[in-house]
């Protein structure tokens, strides 16, 4: 079987498809990954094929501003469903052409790698990238899709069955999830853990003293639009009787955040798969990769969301009691200190995030999705596991 993974935008798109397509590989199938050129670095240091295709990702250097979601949902509507989605289409249709895979599997949020597969009379499944869910509604995304799929020949969808039409794929714990935006029934649940063989051990482990981690990170695209954020945070948190491993992300220096006391570590990236063990706390801008993580190690975080679907993850970490959540734009060192020193002391957030632990531990692992996809390229139907969907 070839199997053709595509993602659009940056590295939280591509990197819940990197277990699916190693577990792929290593069942002996023909894996692809194809999307952002900046992000092939990523996919070739997991040891998977890449093929650039679509528009890069560039960081945009820009001030910290407050949240607004109407903003976001705009962003939905004309760029992940508009342009975006006609650039990822074009770019696909004839890769697709070229490479003939047996199956597409897209992460959620590249629309027009569904046109694509489509056109070319090919299956397709999506992974879900966006823990909290609520972030896309039909009314966001049903105009613009229809649009492309009329310049590609393909008929109305007034339904919009197409994102979901053959299979859903969610890394994400069943109770994380919104409650007002339940899965579809095409939804299966599957463990995107990676294997770490391949990882080097990250230096920084070796200079921790031994006292608790807390890891903060701003994420890989809102690190760069997020002010003096890292600075209100590090001076929040290196007073604590802590280890502080902050990572800023490939564009940001780490040397911008000036010197630092003995017990705070900063990097510009270190795998979170080898860090997150090690650590006691997070802190992060609830990106859904970031979140996730923490959650599959049982670890209690501080949100700081400054955009996109980050609000959303945010708020089901409070409902779940996994963690607070702070206001990027008025936050201070002390406002963050005594959020750390909540989560790192009162052992209500630890049971809560033990409890979404067990829920990630309980799904499947990546070759029960491949399964599934093998299924999907034979054009059998794909039986809903207990485990997966809610």
């Amino acid at each position: 079987m070839r199997v053709l993974f595509s993602f659009t935008g940056g590295e939280g798109h591509l990197q819940p498809l990197l277990p699916l397509a190693l577990a792929a590989a290593g069942a002996g199938h023909q894996v692809l990954v194809a999307g952002a050129a900046s992000l092939g670095r990523v996919a070739g240091a997991a040891g998977v094929p890449f093929r650039a295709a679509g528009p890069d990702v560039v960081p945009q250097h820009v001030p910290l501003t407050p949240v607004d979601m109407d903003r976001e949902a705009r962003a939905v509507t004309d760029a992940f469903a508009g342009w975006m989605a006609r650039d990822r289409a074009a770019a696909l249709v004839p890769l697709c052409e070229e490479w003939r895979p047996d199956v597409l599997v897209r992460d959620e949020m590249d629309f027009g790698a569904a046109v694509a597969a489509e056109c070319v009379g090919i299956p397709h499944a999506s992974v879900l990238v966006l823990a909290a869910g609520g972030f896309v509604t039909a009314d966001l995304i049903r105009e613009p899709l229809d649009a492309l799929r009329a310049e590609h020949g393909l008929p109305p969808d007034p339904g919009l069955e197409m994102p979901t039409r053959h299979l859903v794929l969610s890394p994400f714990a069943p109770s994380f999830r919104d409650p007002a935006d339940r899965l579809p029934g095409t939804a299966q649940g599957f463990r995107a853990t990676r294997p770490l063989d391949h990882l080097s051990r990250p230096a920084v482990l070796d200079r921790l003293s031994g006292a608790p981690v807390v890891y903060v990170t701003l994420g890989t695209i809102f690190n760069t639009e997020s002010g003096d954020l890292f600075d209100r945070v590090i001076a929040g948190v290196r007073g604590l009787p802590v280890d502080v491993v902050v990572t800023t992300g490939r564009a940001v220096d780490p040397a911008s955040l000036g010197p630092q006391p003995a017990n705070v570590h900063v990097e510009q990236y270190v795998a979170q798969s080898l860090l997150l063990p090690r650590s006691t706390a997070v802190i992060s801008h609830a990106g859904s990769g970031s979140i996730t993580g923490a959650l599959e190690q049982g670890l209690p975080v501080v949100c700081i969301p400054m955009g996109a679907d980050q609000p959303l993850n945010a708020a089901r970490c409070s409902a779940l009691g996994v963690g607070p959540t702070l206001d990027a734009m008025t936050l201070t060192p002390g406002d963050v200190a005594a959020a750390a020193s909540a989560i790192l002391t009162d052992p209500s957030y630890r049971a809560a995030a033990g409890r979404v632990q067990a829920e990630i531990a309980a799904l499947p692992p990546a070759s029960y999705a491949v399964g599934l996809l093998e299924r999907l390229a034979t054009g059998e139907a794909c039986t809903p596991r207990a485990a997966g969907a809610r």
